[in-house]
């Protein structure tokens, strides 16, 4: 059973594979971007990705014979002693702060005749943040549903506002309206005393 062999094969024999990674990895330290096909990128990227965690572990070791060590494992690797040097004295300082994702692949389109994946890959420069995370769902919509509850609250308090000040316009127009009719009832009633008086003079006549 062909269990826990997930790997890129690329249609390769072992010793095919290896030297075909060491290549891609010289060029790419080399030059810092190469262009391939889509599945080779894929297969370069944890290749060189543990080359480049040698280099920084060669920087932070104290003991020149680890660093001599780490050294050592990236050229029987790599099969470049031009290249590994380059990678470690000069660029291991820009991954330092970066813990892991040195690599970064974009693809191209097809190639003209076999319609194969082409695609760029590069090391990143250390002064790249990469790209801005996106807010996950959940926040999202704990983001949203805050801001809707926000909203119905301004809402219900500028409603109740209203209410109070119409309420406060209110009063006064009721009391004018019990005064008046206060006054009509008084009216009303000296108007009818009035007339009963010259009645009864009339009838005692």
């Amino acid at each position: 059973m062909r269990h826990s062999k997930r790997r890129h094969s690329l249609g390769v024999s072992g010793p095919h594979l290896s030297a075909m990674m060491g290549n891609l990895a010289v060029a790419l330290i080399t030059h810092g971007r190469i262009q391939t096909t889509l599945t080779k990128a894929k297969a370069l990227r944890p290749f060189i990705e543990k080359i480049i965690t040698f280099a920084k572990k060669a920087e932070a070791a104290n003991d020149t014979a680890r660093k001599l060590h780490y050294r050592r494992l990236a050229i029987s690797r790599v099969r470049d002693k031009k290249a590994v040097a380059k990678l470690f004295d000069e660029r291991a300082s820009e991954f330092t702060d970066r813990n892991g994702g040195y690599t970064r692949i974009y693809k191209v389109g097809q190639r003209i005749g076999d319609a194969a994946e082409m695609a760029l890959i590069e090391l990143i420069d250390g002064n790249d943040e990469g790209y801005s995370k996106k807010p996950a769902k959940k926040a999202a919509k704990k983001a949203i549903n805050q801001a809707a509850k926000t909203e119905v609250e301004v809402k219900e308090a500028e409603v109740a506002e209203t209410e109070v000040t119409e309420t406060e316009a209110k009063k006064p127009v009721k009391k004018v309206a019990k005064k008046a009719a206060k006054k009509a009832a008084k009216k009303a009633a000296k108007k009818a005393v009035k007339k009963e008086i010259p009645a009864k003079e009339e009838t005692d006549v």
